[in-house]
């Protein structure tokens, strides 16, 4: 098949020809249709992620058809069009046993424990644990774009913000984690400010139904920015980029017993940010981690998007072939990009 390929990280990838995957007993391999190209998969290239052995192929937010069976798979047949959350279960652990399957004490994700999307054909492990078919009217290009993104931070704000009507959240870091925050808070009702270096993703933010703006590149008084505009504080504030500044400001722009949901990854100088504890203490906040979302909560997901309330297809910036997927990905801290790009050639 043809693949992605880095074989060192931090150096740029090429397109190769590599074996085809096989599928294990409980597993399927899938053509693959379409599939994001996330800052995760940067972290994973700049040698962020543990998981990753060389050489590798990246990719992790995609969708597909059914190309082969394992033996041991009872629910899914070949030509399925299906997708799959990038933090995949066992479907037995004591995590799984509990419906949380997002962090599973085994669990894969495909362009990090193995390889990944950003090739012709890809393997999926416990398919009838994680495979989540598609509703027929829709298509592989705005799959591909639940994956990660937009499944996390849909657990972010309905599972663990738990938003409702009339709440204010703040979203720090307007890509496509971000974006995908603000259409989900403001679909359910709340007031979203938006907070962002750029003045293009704000105006796409404002389009998306942020209430109010911040350019946090033209003030160093962000959270008492939002605490101004909210009245005394958000109830939900997330992190969205993985950003110490952006931590940091989140937490501090809360009301009394608010959340922070840390959703961005915190690598390298970030790894450890610096917290206001006194005021966690103080105000009895709550923090809290967003880490994928498992496939048995993708029903109400997708009744949202059925019913018009979401609209994921809005955030879809750009489409790329596979021969382009290397240089997208290399530039992918450069934060250029305005919405989700995807790989719908291959």
């Amino acid at each position: 098949m043809k693949a992605l390929v880095y074989r060192a990280f931090s150096v740029p990838p090429e397109i190769e020809r590599v074996p085809d995957p096989v599928p294990g007993d409980d597993g399927v391999v899938l053509r693959v249709m379409a599939s994001g190209v996330c800052r995760s998969d940067w972290h994973g290239w700049k040698g962020n992620d543990p998981d990753i052995t060389l050489p590798h192929v990246p990719g992790h937010e995609l969708a597909g058809i059914i190309e082969a069976v394992g033996k041991a798979v009872s629910h899914w047949r070949v030509g399925d069009r299906v997708t799959v959350p990038f933090v995949g279960g066992c479907g037995h652990c004591p995590q799984c046993d509990s419906g949380n399957h997002q962090v599973c004490d085994h669990q894969f994700q495909p362009g990090f424990t193995h390889w990944g999307s950003f090739a012709e054909l890809v393997a999926i492990h416990y398919a009838d644990v994680n495979l989540v078919r598609l509703p027929d009217e829709m298509d592989f290009t705005t799959a591909a774009s639940l994956g990660c993104r937009f499944a996390t931070s849909f657990r972010a704000i309905v599972d663990q913000g738990q938003v409702s009507e009339g709440q204010w959240v703040a979203i720090h870091g307007c890509g496509g984690v971000g974006l995908s925050a603000i259409m989900i808070a403001h679909a359910l009702g709340a007031k979203v400010i938006a907070v962002d270096i750029s003045d293009d993703k704000l105006a796409l933010a404002q389009q998306l139904g942020a209430a109010a703006t911040i350019n946090a590149g033209k003030t160093d008084r962000v959270a008492e920015a939002i605490r101004e505009l909210s009245s005394s504080g958000v109830h939900v504030s997330v992190d969205a980029i993985g950003n110490a500044a952006a931590c940091f400001n989140s937490i501090d722009s809360l009301r009394k017993r608010g959340k922070h949901i840390q959703v961005g990854l915190m690598v390298e100088d970030d790894h450890n940010p610096r917290v206001p504890m006194g005021k966690v203490l103080a105000n009895e906040l709550e923090i809290l981690g967003s880490h994928g979302m498992q496939a048995h909560r993708y029903a109400d997901m997708l009744a949202m998007i059925a019913a018009g309330d979401l609209e994921p297809e809005r955030l879809i910036g750009n489409t790329i072939c596979l021969d382009e997927a290397g240089a997208e990905l290399t530039s992918m801290n450069e934060f250029g990009s305005r919405g989700v790009t995807v790989i719908t050639e291959f």
